[in-house]
């Protein structure tokens, strides 16, 4: 499936640049936060008990300084940085001579993009069709359709709602606004860490951000493409949801994944166009993973010290930045005892009342 549009953006920061301007006057200057008692957690060594049953058992902790600088996407319109890609891929949508408004804009997702087209598609009074898995959060759902959308649910895989969005266009000649794969899509990700860069006092020695689809982490790179900024990539590990890791240290892009992670916004695969950006043109530095226990962890963390809602998917960078020893170890190689100021992309915090007690509960 393809979309009509002939004004897919090139992968450049340029590009991330334009698409920062158009969607200026629809999405929310998202802050940046600090905390010196994380700062002060990511830069102690993990205790021996804590590594005990982990595949760093046998050596020493590692002791990184890391200074840790928080874009809040949680805050953002929709509650979530997939609010820049859709509304960028609507504007850019507006400017082709094939595109027919009355038609509509379709898409799939398991949540955020889902909200964040039927945002983007209301405030352009353009019809949005969104296929939805049946095992999607109750509370994004709900509030898909309250930005005006119609909603058709699929099973869970993505063949499975790429069918259901295929049927769509055929009956209603919508045009596909794809979760990730989409240039358009992956400038407007982008914008966050352009932000990030301009929001930190310091330069950043590198930014983290979750991977799913990659669109978020592909932008990134995209952002920091013309400067020493490192850019990395964090995922789940629960079953198999590290496909963009195990993918980019085996040399092929892993094309699916089945995993029920905590992480819901992440049990995608990575997408073609963000793997080009990711590993064909090395513009990515390395892929990290956590487990359940520690996105857990690091959602108390964030609730108890920076008080902000965050869904699991968004705090998988802070999980690798504190708990991932092969991360960790890294940083205090390349830094020493300087340290790195870390930029990490809070992507999201649509998570219910009831879920976020399921969560942080002992």
């Amino acid at each position: 499936m393809t979309t009509t549009t002939t004004t897919s953006s090139p992968l450049t920061l340029a590009s991330v640049q334009q698409a920062h301007e158009l969607i200026k006057p629809f999405i929310h200057l998202t802050p940046v936060l600090t905390s010196t008692y994380l700062n002060t957690l990511a830069s102690t060594p993990q205790t021996p008990s804590a590594l005990s049953n982990t595949e760093w058992s046998s050596r020493p902790p590692s002791s990184p300084v890391l200074r840790l600088h928080f874009k809040c996407e949680n805050l953002q319109r929709i509650g979530a940085f997939k609010a820049r890609g859709a509304f960028h891929a609507i504007a850019r949508l507006k400017q082709s001579p094939d595109f027919d408004p009355s038609r509509g804009v379709v898409t799939h997702s398991s949540g955020n993009h889902a909200q964040a087209l039927s945002l983007a598609a209301k405030t352009s009074q353009i019809p949005a069709y969104i296929v939805m898995p049946s095992i999607s959060n109750p509370s994004k759902v709900a509030a898909t359709k309250g930005y005006g959308a119609q909603i058709t649910f699929s099973g869970p895989t993505a063949p499975e709602r790429e069918a259901a969005a295929q049927k769509i266009i055929s009956s209603t000649g919508a045009t596909l606004i794809p979760p990730y794969d989409h240039p358009d899509i992956i400038c407007g990700q982008g914008t966050a860490a352009l932000e990030l860069l301009s929001q930190v006092p310091v330069p950043l020695h590198a930014i983290i951000t979750p991977c799913g689809g990659g669109g978020l982490l592909s932008g990134t790179a995209l952002a920091c493409s013309e400067i020493k900024t490192k850019v990395f990539g964090a995922e789940p590990s629960f079953e198999g949801a590290d496909d963009g890791r195990r993918g980019y240290y085996a040399g092929k892009r892993v094309e699916s994944v089945k995993s029920l992670t905590i992480g819901d916004g992440l049990r995608t695969p990575l997408g073609k166009i963000p793997w080009s950006i990711i590993y064909t043109r090395k513009l990515v530095d390395g892929m990290y993973s956590v487990t359940e226990d520690q996105i857990k962890a690091a959602m108390r963390l964030v609730y108890e010290r920076l008080k902000l809602v965050v869904e699991p998917s968004a705090v998988v960078g802070l999980a690798v930045a504190l708990y991932n020893e092969d991360f960790r170890k890294m940083v205090e190689e390349e830094a020493g005892k300087e340290g790195w100021d870390l930029g990490v992309v809070f992507s999201g915090g649509n998570v219910s009342l009831s879920a976020l007690g399921d969560l942080l509960k002992e």
